[in-house]
C-alpha cells in the first residue's frame, strides 16, 4: 500500500507545473531529490536508455506528477534551467559566528537581504522587485525571475566566482529550489508575493554572465600520435568512443562523455590504454561537442574510474 499524498503538496506541485515550471519530488521534510542516484540506477523505466538525473526527469506533465506524489508526501523541487528561471536566494546567518566579510561589515549588513538591497542601490534599482517571491523555512527569500532568452546562466554561491555577494546565491541551469508548499525541518516554504515572475533585470544578468575563462590549448595532433602508438584494437576503441562524444547533441553530451569514459576506463584498468592518453582524447572530443574543460575533466575522471573499477571487480 502507498501513502496518500498531501493534498496541499499535490495541489502546489500541479500549480507550479501549470506555470510551466518543471518539477520533481524531494525527500519529505528535506531538500534532497527523492530519486535514485547514478550509482544505484536500475536502468529501467525512464532510465532504460541511460541514467537520467533530477534535471532531466523534472516535468510539467500532470499525470506523471500525480503518480509520483501518490507514493508519499514529497516536497517539491523546481528545476530552474528547464523552467527558464533564475532564482535569487537571499539567506540568513546560520549561527552567531556567521558574520559578513570585510566588504560588507562596515555597512550595517546582517544578511543576504541587506546585501541585495545594497547591490540594488549601487545600480540605482529598487531594493525589492515586483516578482514572484517565496519565504523559505529559515526566514530567507527566493526571488523568481524569467531567464534571459539565449543566455545560459549557472548557479552562483555567495562571493565566489560570479557570485553577487555574501548570503546571496542564485540558481539557474544545473540548480533547483525548494518550492512553496514544502516543509524543511518542520519549517514551511510559503508564497510571500503571488505575482508572475518578472524578467531578470539586465544589470543582474550582466553581473551573473560568466566571464570566458582562458582557453587552454590542447595539442590534438600530439594526442593522436600517442594513440597511434597503441595496439590497433585500442586505437579503434578510442576512435569509436571519441567520435560518439564529438557528435553528441545538447542534452546528452555529458551522459555520452561519461559512458564513453567508462568504456575506455576498462582499457585503462586492463593496462592497455594509458590514463593520460584516454583523458586527453576524451577531453578533445568533449570540447568539440561544446562542453567546458572543467565539466569534461570531472565527467571523464568519474567515467574512467567507473570503467577501471569494473575491471578490478571482475578480476
Amino acid at each position: 500500500m502507498t501513502d496518500r499524498p498531501s493534498p496541499d503538496l499535490l495541489s502546489a506541485a500541479l500549480t507550479d507545473a501549470d506555470c510551466g515550471w518543471h518539477i520533481f519530488p524531494l525527500t519529505p521534510n528535506h531538500k534532497y531529490p527523492a530519486l535514485h542516484s547514478e550509482e544505484r540506477c536500475p536502468r529501467t523505466g525512464p532510465c532504460t536508455a541511460g541514467h537520467l538525473g533530477w534535471e532531466r526527469r523534472a516535468t510539467t506533465d500532470p499525470d506523471v506528477i500525480r503518480r509520483a506524489w501518490s507514493h508519499g508526501p514529497y516536497n517539491i523541487g523546481v528545476a530552474c534551467g528547464p523552467s527558464a528561471l533564475v532564482v535569487v536566494d537571499l539567506d540568513t546567518p546560520k549561527h552567531p559566528g556567521d558574520l559578513p566579510p570585510a566588504r560588507w561589515a562596515g555597512q550595517g549588513i546582517t544578511d543576504g537581504h541587506d546585501v541585495f538591497a545594497a547591490l540594488c542601490e549601487e545600480h540605482g534599482q529598487p531594493a525589492f522587485h515586483d516578482t514572484f517571491t517565496v519565504r523559505t523555512g529559515r526566514g530567507g527569500t527566493h526571488l523568481y525571475f524569467i531567464a534571459p532568452a539565449g543566455l545560459v546562466l549557472r548557479n552562483t554561491t555567495g562571493e565566489k566566482g560570479q557570485g553577487l555577494g555574501w548570503k546571496v546565491d542564485t540558481r539557474a541551469h544545473g540548480g533547483y529550489v525548494v518550492a512553496a508548499g514544502s516543509t524543511v525541518a518542520g519549517h514551511p516554504y510559503t508564497v510571500a508575493r503571488d505575482v508572475p515572475p518578472m524578467p531578470l533585470p539586465a544589470w543582474l544578468a550582466t553581473l551573473l554572465t560568466p566571464k570566458a575563462p582562458p582557453v587552454a590549448t590542447l595539442d590534438t595532433a600530439a594526442v593522436r600520435a600517442r594513440i597511434g602508438r597503441l595496439q590497433a584494437y585500442v586505437q579503434a576503441a578510442v576512435r569509436g568512443e571519441t567520435e560518439k562524444v564529438a557528435g553528441a547533441g545538447e542534452g546528452v553530451r555529458n551522459h555520452t562523455l561519461f559512458a564513453s569514459s567508462a568504456a575506455l576506463g576498462r582499457l585503462v584498468g586492463a593496462g592497455t590504454l594509458p590514463e593520460p592518453d584516454a583523458t586527453d582524447a576524451l577531453l578533445a572530443a568533449g570540447q568539440a561537442c561544446g562542453l567546458g574543460e572543467a565539466e569534461c575533466r570531472r565527467t571523464i575522471a568519474k567515467g574512467l574510474a567507473r570503467g577501471a573499477g569494473a575491471v578490478g571487480r571482475a578480476a
